[in-house]
């Protein structure tokens, strides 16, 4: 049995666990506290760190936010700045990440053969069908987004940086931060403002919602953005650990298109998501929870 280490990032916390073959955790889930400043060199040490502190797998899974491309950072948002996200940036801590090669320094770290993609993309392994245009969008510190087509993973877009409302972009407009300053039930309201905005661009076939803060939001504020919308759980970033490398074997494996490019990363057919709800779940308006569970 492949047992898998899959370590999901976020902005205010690092988590973890191992799972077999079916998703399922076979060690109890271990958090820390994500530390600012955070280098490169911090964050492999904390990632090890978990690796050892986990049982034995027998290989890795890592979702980050930010921009990741074959493993290498392009870009990342919460790691470059002081004291956490939207606090301020050091100009040096984006030099150190730009570029900087995940993938590579795990595998040292550890002797595993790792995988790396945005946080989102492997929420969204764990949640998809495989069938049709899918949209996985997280509500934690920030946005996140990842898009399949038929179980194809698609080139990521950072949708969190691109500008909503004078000047101000997703990753601040629906943040975390900013559900504690308006409350849950304003906030609830202008992530279904977002949604409405949304929906015309991608023309979804289905939505899934996860991290998090997509809990807090209400059933009836879902409704009104209409179309197939499923709120998942947030353990979704740890446990599409395994599914993940259905979609990098697949990248590896899968012919050359007539173009001479790989064919995009697909989920295998056999390779089916937890259950989920046909409706978005009620979840009322519970306090205390939010990013920090993400």
């Amino acid at each position: 049995m492949t047992l898998t280490l899959s370590i999901d990032c976020g902005g205010t916390g690092i988590k973890g666990s191992v799972l077999d073959e079916l998703g399922q955790m076979t060690a109890e889930q271990v958090r820390v506290r994500t530390p600012y400043p955070l280098p490169p060199d911090r964050f492999i040490g904390i990632l090890a760190g978990l690796g050892r502190e986990l049982p034995k797998a027998d290989r890795v899974t890592v979702g980050m936010p930010g921009m990741i491309r074959h493993g290498r950072v392009v870009s990342t948002p919460h790691y470059v700045t002081k004291h956490g996200p939207h606090t301020q940036v050091i100009p040096d801590l984006v030099d150190q990440w730009r570029n900087f090669d995940v993938r590579a320094a795990m595998e040292t770290e550890l002797e595993l053969p790792t995988i790396v993609l945005n946080d989102a993309e492997v929420a969204g392994a764990g949640a998809v069908t495989g069938f049709g245009f899918e949209v996985v969008l997280t509500l934690g510190t920030g946005l996140g987004c990842a898009i399949f087509d038929d179980g194809h993973l698609l080139p990521h877009l950072e949708v969190s940086r691109a500008p909503v409302r004078r000047g101000r972009i997703y990753d601040t407009y629906i943040g975390d931060a900013t559900r504690k300053r308006m409350g849950d039930y304003a906030w609830s309201r202008r992530v279904r403002d977002v949604l409405i905005g949304l929906r015309p661009m991608f023309e979804w076939d289905r939505l899934f919602l996860g991290g998090g803060n997509s809990s807090l939001l209400e059933q009836r504020d879902l409704l009104e953005v209409g179309g197939s919308i499923l709120v998942v759980p947030n353990s979704a970033g740890i446990v599409g650990g395994v599914r993940a490398w259905d979609l990098e074997v697949d990248a590896i494996r899968q012919p050359m298109s007539k173009g001479g490019r790989p064919n995009p990363p697909k989920l295998r057919p056999d390779s089916a998501p937890p259950t989920t709800p046909d409706q978005p779940r009620k979840t009322g308006r519970r306090r205390g929870r939010g990013a920090d569970d993400e």
